[in-house]
């Protein structure tokens, strides 16, 4: 509990030091910027089924791991960015037994829109539409071989910087993929497929800088 609140009262001051800030540069077209953190991927709940071999509920877990994204303004209003990632992996439950597992990349590409872009706000909400590709790679699962099939798929995105000075901010945000797979899973030399809705809710909280 102290090392929350402590951790709280940290956040509380940068972003007070943020709101009082009243010299910060125009924030918008030509910014270039990153933004680094800890993501967590959460797929929804229920992803399927396996019926043609007895499993009739498929659950992939959640992970958390370092991300990073790149951007550019190339208007005071509207911007694009990239996320990238760490490999995530899952543990796959298959009628609540994890049997399985599988690593995941999940690059993001998004164009934004900031209602509050090209002033001085110390607070930039932010929200994008874009496409995400997954690249599985390691799957396996007990007594058999597993293959998942990467996936193309909409995203949609919401954040905020807390702008500390001209360089720096706190960030937040959430993107929701759909992401589908066409998994084959081989047992006993014969193949069995299905499809397999991931479709995480993914949080990143970290800080941003704006070159």
């Amino acid at each position: 509990m102290k090392k929350v609140t402590a951790l709280s009262a940290i956040f509380l001051a940068l972003a007070g030091g943020a709101f009082s800030s009243s010299a910060l540069a125009s924030y918008g077209k030509g910014d270039i910027y990153t933004r680094v953190g800890v993501a967590k991927v959460d797929p929804k709940s229920d992803n399927g089924n396996f019926n043609s071999i007895g499993v009739s509920d498929v659950d992939v877990d959640s992970d958390r791991g370092a991300a990073f994204t790149l951007g550019y303004r190339f208007m005071d209003k509207v911007g694009i960015e990239l996320l990238a990632a760490e490999p995530f992996e899952h543990d796959i439950a298959l009628d609540g037994a994890n049997i399985a597992s599988t690593k995941h990349l999940p690059p993001t590409l998004t164009v934004q829109y900031y209602p509050l872009g090209g002033t001085t706000s110390p607070v930039q909400p932010y929200a994008g539409v874009g496409v995400n590709y997954t690249h599985f790679s390691d799957e396996h699962v007990n007594g058999g071989n597993l293959e998942l099939d990467d996936s193309w798929g909409v995203a949609a995105q919401l954040g905020v910087d807390l702008l500390l000075d001209d360089h720096w901010a706190l960030n937040a945000a959430a993107w929701y993929l759909d992401i589908d797979t066409d998994a084959t899973a081989t047992i006993g030399g014969s193949s069995y497929d299905t499809t397999v809705d991931i479709d995480p809710l993914v949080v990143m909280g970290g800080i941003s800088y704006r070159f």
